[in-house]
Order: structure tokens, then C-alpha cells, then sequence
């Protein structure tokens, strides 16, 4: 196990970058596969997220814009774009919901399974094939090993967007 700086020793130890650049590396290339098969596939890699995000949202089998803004960390008004445009494509349908007529629910059509299902088969793959090469560091020590952050040096923080005081 590499040995982590103490955090009153000041920066991180060698390993511990080492280990968060292993880390980032190996997530990069795996979102570069996902883009790359997505495309492939004809469907964008966020159109892919909101497909995967329906099909395993806990409990149900649809999930609200809402719900899919949150798990998708986007815009409510990007998502709604989102769906209209798989909806285009015949991937999802829109049904109002029948317990909160101002909510809208979002499904998957049987077009729309049948990607989820192939492109998640073809990810799922593509993870087995990372194992043991794709390890989370050791965080704890990682994160004990980071200076707090408002030590940020000065000289990278960003000027503050306000030229005049608000009274």
C-alpha cells in the first residue's frame, strides 16, 4: 500500500497523485468507450445516461424529468430538450402522471429497451475487461492527505464576478 503524506506535511505524496491519475485515467477511458459505442449505436452518450437512467430507476420502470435531471446532474430544461429528442427518435414516451396531474412521467418504448439492454450488455463487458485495472484509490488516505480547501493558493482563486460592493 503507497505511503500517504500526512496532512500537516503539506502536499500529497507522489503515490497518492499517482493513484488519483491511475484513477482518471482508466474512468477517461471508459467514458471514451462509452462515447465511442454510443455513437456507433446512433444515439448520443446523454442519450444513453437517460435511457440507462429510466431503466434502472429504484422501484419503478419510468422516472420523472425531475428525477432524471437529478441522476442525469443536468438542467430541468436540459433534460426536457433531452427527452423531446428521444422522443423523436422513438426511444421514450411522455404519459402525465396519473397521481400528480403537473408531473410527467417518462417510459421507455420497446425501441427504447432494446437499446438500454444492447448498449448496457456492450458497457457491461467493457467493465469486466477493466477489472483489476480499474480500482478506486484509497480514499480515506487520499483525502486525509489534501490540504483543506480554503487553502487554496491565492493565486488560483477565481476573481470574484462582483467589480463594485452591493449595498
Amino acid at each position: 500500500m503507497p505511503k500517504t503524506s500526512n496532512p500537516e506535511d503539506g502536499p500529497s505524496s507522489k503515490e497518492d497523485f499517482e493513484a488519483l491519475a491511475e484513477f482518471r485515467y482508466q474512468l477517461r477511458k471508459y467514458l471514451r468507450f462509452s462515447e465511442e459505442v454510443t455513437h456507433r449505436e446512433s444515439v448520443t452518450p446523454l442519450q444513453y445516461l437517460l435511457l440507462l437512467q429510466i431503466r434502472g430507476y429504484p422501484g419503478r420502470q419510468w422516472a420523472t424529468v425531475a428525477e432524471l435531471a437529478e441522476r442525469l446532474q443536468a438542467k430541468h430544461h436540459g433534460v426536457v430538450a433531452l427527452v423531446t429528442r428521444c422522443e423523436q427518435l422513438g426511444l421514450v414516451r411522455r404519459a402525465v402522471s396519473a397521481t400528480d396531474l403537473r408531473k410527467v412521467e417518462v417510459h421507455l418504448t420497446r425501441d427504447g429497451e432494446n437499446m438500454v439492454h444492447h448498449l448496457a450488455q456492450l458497457h457491461r463487458a467493457e467493465l469486466l475487461g477493466l477489472e483489476g485495472r480499474f480500482r478506486v484509490p484509497d480514499l480515506a488516505a487520499t483525502e486525509a492527505a489534501l490540504p483543506p480547501p480554503r487553502t487554496r493558493p491565492a493565486n488560483l482563486r477565481r476573481p470574484s464576478r462582483l467589480t463594485t460592493p452591493r449595498p
